[in-house]
């Protein structure tokens, strides 16, 4: 049986089955920024899902990571920007993340350091914050339609495979 209490107006405390849908993880997260305009993914550094504003092979830039591994490093990266960057470590449950602390980025230890809607207001702030920051040359090829786009950066793909191997 699910069970809701009403404290005040600003919490709600939500039992049983319905606090399952409240709840952030990695699957949900990975959904919710791939559905933002010209997001590409990679797997990194072990575990790690990377989340990129257009694709790496074109020149993006990634605003989020999502640590798959479980080894105390977080559960989510993200590019807080320098002027969030402070206020934001004051929150229980955030750091400075690991290897990115020197360009504004945090870490969360779980995923219940925000709510859902909080989540995805700070996630989409990384993104546009990333997206500003785009080179004019990535933003020419975002601006072409997707077939293009997907024509372009699969050549680059090609053309950088060929140069590793």
């Amino acid at each position: 049986m699910t069970r809701l209490e009403v404290e005040d107006s600003t919490r709600i405390i939500v039992t049983g089955q319905a606090s399952i849908l409240l709840r952030m993880d990695a699957e949900k997260m990975r959904a919710m920024l791939l559905k933002l305009p010209h997001v590409a993914e990679t797997m990194q550094w072990g575990a790690n899902l990377v989340f990129w504003v257009g694709a790496k092979a074109i020149g993006g830039k990634m605003f989020a990571l999502v640590n798959l591994d479980g080894d105390g490093k977080g559960v989510i990266s993200y590019a807080a920007g320098p002027e969030r960057y402070a206020e934001l470590l004051e929150i229980d449950g955030l750091f400075p993340a690991p290897y990115m602390a020197r360009i504004h980025w945090v870490a969360a230890e779980r995923w219940s350091v925000f709510r859902v809607p909080e989540w995805e207001a700070e996630l989409r702030a990384a993104y546009e914050l990333t997206l500003a920051k785009l080179p004019p040359k990535v933003r020419k090829v975002l601006a072409l339609p997707a077939t293009k786009q997907k024509q372009l950066i699969a050549e680059r793909r090609k053309l950088l495979a060929a140069k590793q191997g």
